[in-house]
């Protein structure tokens, strides 16, 4: 007679072993490797979840065939939803060093994975990456602009970096990120307005405090307030208002005593 014990396990190991057996022959299996799906014919862009329309489809397969003949940067896009390639699309585009290969599945809460070369990662870092699909892949964007939005925006950004020889971000300002900025901008100026209050008599100005709130308020204003903006786009109005916009919250509240003070004396 089988002690309790060894039949427990007999019957986890069956019930692992049967796990392991389905698992192995489940159809999402062969999702990884599915050379099936391939095009007969040579394309840089395999649209099997229909995110692009024909006419994008074969716009956007001309221009990535004329860019990777102007630059010798191979730029491939792969859509996907319950069927895929897999790592067959490797072989059948001879993806290297200098390929990027997009691959675009709304199954994700972020419909944007890049596979990058190591020769490009050179010129745009992981960071890049990391920002281009937050920017583009995000759901809001999707909602409002469309998976084929997505996808041609991102390689548009793409298209411009290698062509100016790489990029530290992504090139382009949205409004939501520009009101961030101006946000920090603002609350840059409040901090050192507050530190610039006098505080003896005669004081005008109280420099000293100033300079020493200057790793606060200069980190709001200059890295959070100015460096997205300038590194980003050459536009000179969002910079124009992120200095307006520091400007008046250091006057508010710089000013802000002597308001309180004139009311109470009127009062």
């Amino acid at each position: 007679m089988q002690h309790p014990f060894l039949q427990r396990i007999v019957v986890s190991l069956a019930a692992l072993v049967l796990a392991v057996s389905v698992w192995a022959i489940a159809p999402t299996a062969y999702a990884y490797d599915n050379p099936e799906l391939l095009p007969d014919t040579p394309t840089p862009v395999i649209d099997l979840a229909r995110a692009l329309t024909s006419f994008q489809e074969e716009a956007l397969a001309k221009d990535l065939d004329k860019f990777e003949a102007e630059t010798g940067w191979k730029l491939r896009v792969l859509t996907q939803f319950d069927r895929t390639p897999g790592r067959a699309v490797k072989d059948f585009w001879g993806l290297d060093d200098k390929s990027v290969l997009l691959v675009a599945d709304e199954r994700g809460g972020n419909i944007l994975n890049f596979n990058v070369g190591d020769a490009i990662y050179e010129l745009m870092p992981r960071s890049f990456w990391i920002e281009l699909q937050t920017r583009y892949g995000n759901l809001f964007f999707v909602r409002e602009h469309g998976e084929d939005g997505a996808i041609l925006e991102s390689l548009k950004s793409i298209k411009t970096c290698l062509r100016q020889g790489g990029c530290r971000v992504v090139p382009g300002l949205p409004r939501e990120q520009w009101i961030l900025t101006l946000i920090t901008s603002i609350i840059g100026g409040v901090v050192c307005g507050f530190a610039a209050q006098p505080r003896k008599p005669g004081e005008v100005f109280a420099w000293q405090w100033a300079l020493i709130f200057s790793p606060l308020w200069g980190i709001l204003f200059i890295a959070f307030g100015i460096g997205p903006v300038v590194s980003r786009t050459s536009d000179w109005l969002p910079l124009f208002r992120n200095v307006a916009g520091f400007l008046i919250g250091l006057l508010v509240a710089y000013l802000s005593p002597f308001i309180a003070h004139s009311s109470a004396s009127e009062t």
